[in-house]
């Protein structure tokens, strides 16, 4: 009898530091991978809220030379990349910090990419495209819901194309993560929720990919039934510090899982309304996600049924489709809790976009190219991925 060779990887930073006071660290963990001179990859909101003042004070404190490269912006681009590029190498940087969320993250990530391998950042869209190692490398979280801050994805925007380039590379996952509570108290509650219903997203996704493992399953599992709780005390109260310090395992636990089991067509297509209309990455995550995992159902039910129980569903007596139908229930009535626009037209209302239909085709062709959608349960057809766009309108 013959088997299929079938192997699984699984990716995580060297090191991870989570809990109250965990910032401290910072410059011991920079020279521990070999850096003396970091270039600091974040964006104005950081700095406006003194975040970037303290961790640089820190490193000052300890002797240690810091270069701030903090223009990144939401959905960050091919340009922010290059400028950043540009900033370590006139300043003779030796290492990076990343601190912020997702836009930092992936910010600093390409510029990593390009410092150390060359060319341009748009070279190294796909998977696993480098060839040298990163620069040493510690990203230092601030909102609970990307996970970037420990995993091998980099999304960056074309900036010519309109389009959110998925980097995939084993080469970019950080050296050293750290979440630390005390970094998020300040995240307004739109913010907080954006992020943590990025987080579900990426659990749920995870928990239903193709490529999904017993590891994976175990961190998807443990992230869902956390966000279930936490999300909410989160976003009604920022100072809450154990629903901080929660969120902060939820979101890092998401990450574990869609690392290595990588996600589906709710980041293909929310990667489309990003790429095309700069919208945010959680919204529209959270938008999209029951759309799209009501088209999965199917291919999913026993999962679907889990992820009920795991939000606090009753499912008993009920059939399996029945059960699994209340996955979406939940998934639903958490967004609106906690204030997610209930269609793609009201949040492009709310930060001043206009949502077009005419647009759908051309997102629907882009969506079925992202490397995200290789691992969705259930192949979809552009047809049916326009009408999910069309649904959640």
């Amino acid at each position: 009898m013959a088997v299929q060779e079938q192997v699984y990887g699984y990716f995580i930073p060297s090191v991870t530091l989570i809990g109250i006071g965990a910032h401290k660290e910072i410059p011991a963990k920079i020279r521990a991978l070999g850096g003396t001179k970091p270039l600091l990859v974040t964006d104005k909101g950081i700095t406006g809220a003194g975040l970037t003042k303290m961790i640089t004070d820190l490193l000052a404190s300890e002797g240690m030379d810091v270069v701030v490269y903090d223009e990144t912006i939401p959905n960050p681009t091919d340009k922010n990349v290059h400028a950043g590029v540009e900033i370590y190498k006139k300043n003779n940087c030796d290492s990076l910090i990343t601190l912020g969320g997702g836009s930092s993250h992936d910010c600093g990530k390409g510029v990593g990419l390009v410092v150390a391998n060359g060319g341009k950042i748009h070279d190294y869209e796909g998977v696993d495209k480098s060839t040298q190692p990163m620069p040493p490398y510690v990203a230092v979280n601030t909102t609970a819901g990307t996970a970037s801050e420990m995993t091998r994805f980099c999304i960056i925007t074309d900036t010519s194309r309109h389009v959110k380039m998925a980097i995939v590379d084993w080469r970019v996952t950080p050296g050293i993560a750290l979440d630390d509570p005390l970094l998020m108290v300040g995240m307004p509650p739109a913010l907080t929720a954006a992020t943590g219903m990025d987080a579900l997203t990426h659990s749920v996704e995870a928990y239903v990919s193709t490529a999904a493992t017993p590891m994976t399953d175990s961190a998807a599992e443990k992230s869902i039934e956390l966000i279930a709780k936490y999300l909410r005390p989160a976003v009604a109260n920022g100072t809450d510090i154990e629903a901080r310090e929660a969120m902060c395992f939820a979101q890092y636990l998401g990450g574990m899982a869609f690392n290595n089991a990588s996600l589906g067509h709710v980041h293909a297509m929310a990667h489309q309304l990003g790429g095309f209309y700069d919208l945010p990455h959680g919204e529209c995550n959270a938008i999209l996600l029951p759309h799209v995992e009501k088209v999965n159902l199917i291919a999913k039910v026993d999962r679907f049924v889990k992820i009920a129980q795991l939000m606090g569903e009753n499912t008993e007596g009920l059939s399996p489709m029945e059960a699994a139908e209340l996955a979406l229930t939940a998934i639903k009535r958490l967004s609106a809790d906690i204030g997610i626009p209930s269609g793609l037209v009201e949040l492009g209302k709310r930060y001043g976009k206009e949502v077009k239909e005419e647009d759908i085709p051309t997102m629907t062709a882009n969506a079925q190219k992202d490397a995200c959608a290789l691992t969705n349960p259930r192949l979809l057809k552009d047809a049916e991925v326009a009408a999910i766009y069309k649904g959640a309108l």
